[in-house]
C-alpha cells in the first residue's frame, strides 16, 4: 500500500491550497475587536480565555482550509477527499477569474462537484464523460489552472491507455 508520501513522489500535479497570508494578517484585528465586543464588562481571566478561545477557532478555521491538496496522480485526480477517476473525464478546460465567477455564480449547475476557496479566483472546469450522470461536471479552484488542466489531459490519456492495453 502507498503512503501519502509515495503517492505524492507519483503526482504529476500537487497543489496545497494554502491561505494567503494577507487573510492571516486580517484575523488579527478581527480577533482583537470580537474578543472586545464579548468581555467588555468581564474582569479576571475571562478576557484572556475569550481570546484564547477566538486564537484557536480561526487559526483552525485557516488551517483546514489550507491542509486541502489538489493532487493528479495514478490516473486520478484527488479534489481535497474527493477523487475522480481520469477515464470518466471529457472536456478539461482552465478558467480565468471571470469565467471561473461565472461558473461559481450565474451559470452554475446545482448537481456539479465544487471545489472552492474564496481566496482562489481561477478554476479547472472538468466535464464529465458520462452525459447521465448525476454530476455533470467538477470545478475545481486553483492558483495554477493551466499546469492543473494539462496534468488532468495527460493522467486522462494515460489512464485511456491502460483501459485499452
Amino acid at each position: 500500500m502507498q503512503t501519502r508520501r509515495d503517492r505524492a513522489q507519483d503526482a504529476s500535479y500537487r497543489e496545497r491550497l494554502l491561505v494567503p497570508v494577507s487573510w492571516w494578517l486580517l484575523a488579527v484585528p478581527v480577533i482583537a475587536v470580537l474578543g472586545g465586543e464579548v468581555y467588555a464588562g468581564f474582569g479576571g481571566w475571562i478576557p484572556p480565555a475569550i481570546y484564547a478561545v477566538f486564537v484557536v477557532a480561526v487559526a483552525g478555521f485557516l488551517l483546514t482550509w489550507g491542509a486541502t491538496t489538489i493532487e493528479v496522480a495514478d490516473g486520478t485526480l484527488r479534489a481535497g477527499r474527493a477523487e475522480l477517476p481520469l477515464d470518466r473525464t471529457s472536456d478539461v478546460v482552465p478558467l480565468d477569474e471571470k469565467q471561473a465567477a461565472l461558473l461559481r455564480g450565474p451559470r452554475a449547475d446545482p448537481a456539479a462537484h465544487l471545489m472552492l476557496r474564496p481566496y482562489l479566483k481561477r478554476a479547472v472546469y472538468i466535464r464529465l464523460a458520462d452525459p447521465g450522470s448525476e454530476v455533470p461536471y467538477w470545478l475545481v479552484a486553483t492558483r495554477h489552472p493551466a499546469e492543473l488542466a494539462t496534468a488532468i489531459e495527460r493522467g486522462r490519456q494515460s489512464a485511456g491507455r491502460q483501459a485499452v492495453g
